[in-house]
């Protein structure tokens, strides 16, 4: 193999020869979106020559997350830190939290970053004012990778199939309320989030499809309040003596369990997201049924994964393949 020279570098990242030398001696004036090319250039090539400490953490990329005070969201965060670890020390994870509850602010902070960054990774409220900003992040040339929900469906997502989801949720409430006369309800965050949508689609598109099994009667929109959750379902299961089934389609289970213990004569099947020290606590007391765990942590690894790829920072295939949810019981959590 021939060797890698300056001006291949050069001729990579687009550069002349002088620069490339600048940035790998460590000599300085050169603008730092010129040398992540740069770098970028020489491990795409292999270049062997180490760069100095001056260029530490030139590749930024950045991950918004949503309420950190949620299980499923810490673990995520706590996931993105490790790998951050473990990583070049050319590269470095910026975690950001944004407020979910107003998405023209989180559009802007999309399109107007704080700081100069290489590539991000988001979890996106379905808004319009968000996709818009997505997209012309993702148009000026930023690798864009949606994880967890996908509001813009032509870009990069990782992620479960939330549709898949929802009819699984469906799959294992029919078959086992077998006999078993009644109405299904769910609960979910709010319309915010396309993975919601989703799973609700595909909740109601599985009863739909086997017509007589079961009538799926409404949709109640908490919130992710435990206070709201509370009263919700406190007034479904007054107002309807035939709730035998409640799916969940957010992940905070706290206030769903305090209700159903109330009502623990009613033996209402539950099925919920996101294994976490509630929900655990919730099946092995037998209030709730089965529990669908995303796998937050295998998220963030494919997400960094495929995020390296597009920066040209690693020759490995990422599966382009959904990120298998995981079905819990009191058996195995």
């Amino acid at each position: 193999m021939a060797r890698i020279t300056l001006k291949d570098v050069a001729r990579e990242a687009g550069v002349g020869t002088a620069t490339v030398e600048r940035v790998v001696n460590g000599r300085g004036g050169v603008r730092p979106e010129t040398v992540e090319k740069v770098f970028r250039a020489a491990r795409k090539l292999d270049y062997r020559h180490s760069l100095p400490e001056a260029h530490r953490g030139m590749i930024r990329i950045e991950v918004i997350l949503v309420r950190p005070e949620t299980s499923f969201y810490s673990r995520m965060n706590h996931a993105f830190e490790r790998i951050a670890a473990l990583l070049d020390k050319t590269i470095v994870i910026h975690r950001t939290f944004a407020r979910e509850s107003d998405p023209r602010e989180f559009a802007h902070y999309i399109a107007h970053p704080a700081v100069r960054r290489s590539a991000l990774i988001v979890v996106a409220p379905d808004h319009p004012d968000v996709v818009r900003s997505l997209r012309t992040v993702a148009g000026e040339g930023t690798p864009v990778v949606q994880i967890m929900t996908r509001p813009a469906p032509e870009l990069p997502y990782v992620g479960i199939d939330h549709y898949a989801a929802g009819r699984t949720a469906a799959f294992y409430m029919s078959r086992m309320l077998v006999g078993r006369r009644g109405t299904f309800v769910a609960l979910c965050h709010s319309g915010a989030y396309e993975n919601h949508k989703e799973r609700i689609r595909g909740f109601s598109a599985y009863l739909a499809e086997r017509e007589g099994d079961r009538l799926f009667s409404q949709v109640m929109f908490d919130y992710d309040d435990d206070i709201n959750s509370m009263e919700l379902l406190r007034e479904a299961l007054h107002a309807d003596p035939d709730i035998i089934g409640l799916y969940t389609a957010g992940g905070d289970n706290r206030s769903v369990a305090a209700v159903l213990k109330e009502h623990a004569a009613r033996n209402v099947f539950w099925v919920g997201h996101e294994l976490s020290d509630r929900s655990r606590k919730a099946l092995n007391e037998g209030v709730m049924s089965i529990v669908l765990d995303q796998a937050p942590e295998i998220q963030a690894r494919r997400s960094i994964d495929l995020t390296l790829r597009s920066l040209d920072l690693i020759d490995v295939e990422v599966s382009p393949e959904p990120v298998r949810f995981l079905t819990v019981t009191a058996e195995n959590a």
